[in-house]
């Protein structure tokens, strides 16, 4: 018997509550505790909205969409600590088999449209794709930095990593994002927030 529409899309939001669950690698920018993926993925889509004035002519919805949605298949993936090279060995395709799942759960329209904006999220290829992955890597960054580099001394981060992270803000961000985080590094590295400089 077929499942009535909006008893999926209750299913479905239902079934996402467990994102509040599922921890990040950075602690709150008071240091008080780790971030979980709800709380990371709503301060993108406020900075999508405060940050938008740099990405001219770009669909602010659909960007904020993405935000909302990105982590999504971590309910079932879980979370890959970004500067853990191992966990990217399978993460792919873990996150692809969590994306079948997770939006299989709404009305078929729903899920076409989720399940495109995450993978055209994942390809970085839109300006929407674009400016959602920037603010995905300048909101943990800002983290670190309001927190001394804790999580990075923790996990043995470099100031190489953290640039080569943030990439595509250098190549295709705005030119005020780049500076600011050229400015910050600078400024972590001259107060010690990492333990080391990783030249490799």
């Amino acid at each position: 018997m077929d499942i009535p529409r909006f008893e999926q899309q209750m299913q479905f939001l239902l079934e996402i509550d467990k994102l509040k669950s599922v921890q990040r690698q950075n602690l709150l920018a008071d240091g008080s505790r780790q971030e979980n993926d709800t709380e990371h993925s709503w301060h993108l889509a406020m900075m999508v909205m405060v940050l938008s004035e740099y990405f001219p002519g770009m669909d602010i919805l659909k960007a904020v969409k993405m935000t909302l949605i990105h982590d999504i298949v971590e309910i079932y993936a879980g979370d890959t600590f970004a500067y853990d090279e191992k966990g990217y060995e399978d993460k792919e395709e873990r996150e692809m088999k969590a994306a079948e799942k997770i939006f299989g759960l709404l009305p078929g329209d729903q899920a076409s449209e989720m399940h495109s904006l995450w993978r055209e999220f994942e390809g970085m290829e839109s300006q929407e794709a674009v400016c959602a992955s920037i603010v995905d890597r300048l909101e943990p960054f800002t983290l670190n930095i309001s927190t001394g580099g804790e999580m990075w001394k923790r996990n043995g981060v470099t100031p190489d990593k953290v640039l080569k992270r943030n990439r595509i803000t250098f190549e295709r961000g705005p030119s005020a994002f780049s500076e600011y985080i050229e400015k910050q590094l600078k400024m972590a590295e001259e107060n010690g927030f990492f333990n080391t400089w990783d030249r490799n």
